[in-house]
C-alpha cells in the first residue's frame, strides 16, 4: 500500500504544497504587519484637530516645510526647511510653543521668543504633524511630574544631568557657548515639558536621548534635579550666574584689582 501511495503522489503536488504554505505564511505575515502599522499611525488626536493643524500648516509653515511637509528648497537649492515626516508632535509641541518656530530669519542659533500660536493652534499643529508618520508624541504630564520625588532621584538626576548635560549647559544648568556663535540655552526658566521634549527629539545641536538611552524615569530625575538647581540657595554670596570659576575669577581680580588702586589713589592724594 505504500509503495501504491508513493507512485501515485505526483512532483507537482508536493511543489503545489510548497506554494500553498509559504502564501499563508505571507499572508499572516501582511496581516500582522499591517495592523501593527495602523495602530503604530492611528493618530490620538480628533479629525477635526487634525484638520485644523492641516489648515494652520498651509497658512503658516508650507512656504518653508513644503505643502506636504517633505520639506522645500530655494532657488539656490539650499534648504528652505527640513522635512517634518516623521519628527512627530513632540517636536512640533517643543519649537512652536518655545517661539523658536515660525522662523523669521536662518541664523546661527534660533532662539526663544514669544510663540506667535496660541496653545490650541498649537496642539492642532502637532496633532497634524503627528499625523503623518510615527514619531516622538507629546509625553504626558506624569513623566515630567517630579511631586514626591524622593532625594535618591534627586541623586540619580544629578548624575546623568552631570554626565549627559553639563557639558554644554553649565553644571548649574545656567548654558554655555558652543562653536560658530552657536550656544546651549539656560534651563533655569524653562518649563519641564519642554526639557522632556528636548530629550527627546534633541532640538538643533543637542543629541536626542531616547527611553532606549535614557528612561522615562531617568528623564524626570534630571528634571528633578534641574528643579533643585533652581531653589537651591547661594551660601557663598553673589553667584555670577553660576557659570563657573572663570567668571568668578574675573569678578574678584576686577573689584580686587580697582579697590587697591582707588586705595594707592587716596594714599597718594593724602600723602600730597
Amino acid at each position: 500500500m505504500t509503495y501504491l501511495l508513493a507512485r501515485r503522489r505526483s512532483p507537482w503536488a508536493t511543489a503545489f504544497l510548497l506554494l500553498l504554505a509559504l502564501v499563508g505564511i505571507g499572508g499572516i505575515y501582511a496581516l500582522a504587519s499591517g495592523s501593527t502599522q495602523a495602530e503604530a499611525t492611528a493618530p490620538s488626536a480628533s479629525t477635526t484637530q487634525i484638520d485644523e493643524g492641516r489648515k494652520l500648516f498651509l497658512e503658516g509653515c508650507s512656504t518653508c516645510h513644503g505643502l506636504n511637509a517633505d520639506g522645500a528648497f530655494q532657488l539656490d537649492g539650499t534648504i528652505a526647511g527640513p522635512t517634518l515626516i516623521g519628527v512627530g508632535s513632540a517636536s512640533v509641541d517643543f519649537q512652536v510653543s518655545t517661539g523658536r518656530m515660525p522662523l523669521a530669519a536662518p541664523g546661527a542659533q534660533v532662539e526663544r521668543k514669544d510663540p506667535s500660536y496660541s496653545d490650541e493652534e498649537t496642539a492642532a499643529l502637532a496633532a497634524y504633524i503627528g499625523s503623518l508618520a510615527p514619531g516622538p508624541e507629546i509625553p504626558m504630564p506624569d513623566l515630567y511630574d517630579t511631586t514626591g520625588i524622593t532625594p535618591e532621584e534627586l541623586a540619580l538626576g544629578g548624575q546623568l544631568f552631570r554626565a549627559n548635560c553639563a557639558q554644554c549647559h553649565n553644571f548649574a544648568g545656567e548654558g554655555g557657548a558652543l562653536t560658530d556663535g552657536k550656544y546651549a540655552p539656560s534651563l533655569t526658566e524653562t518649563e519641564p515639558r519642554h526639557i522632556y521634549e528636548a530629550m527627546l527629539i534633541g532640538p538643533q545641536n543637542m543629541p536626542n536621548f531616547p527611553d532606549s538611552t535614557l528612561r522615562p524615569e531617568d528623564k524626570r530625575a534630571i528634571i528633578g534635579y534641574i528643579e533643585a538647581l533652581r531653589e537651591t540657595p547661594n551660601s557663598g554670596g553673589i553667584d555670577t550666574g553660576r557659570l563657573g570659576p572663570v567668571t568668578e575669577g574675573i569678578v574678584l581680580w576686577t573689584l580686587g584689582l580697582g579697590a587697591l588702586i582707588a586705595v594707592a589713589i587716596w594714599i597718594g592724594v593724602k600723602a600730597k
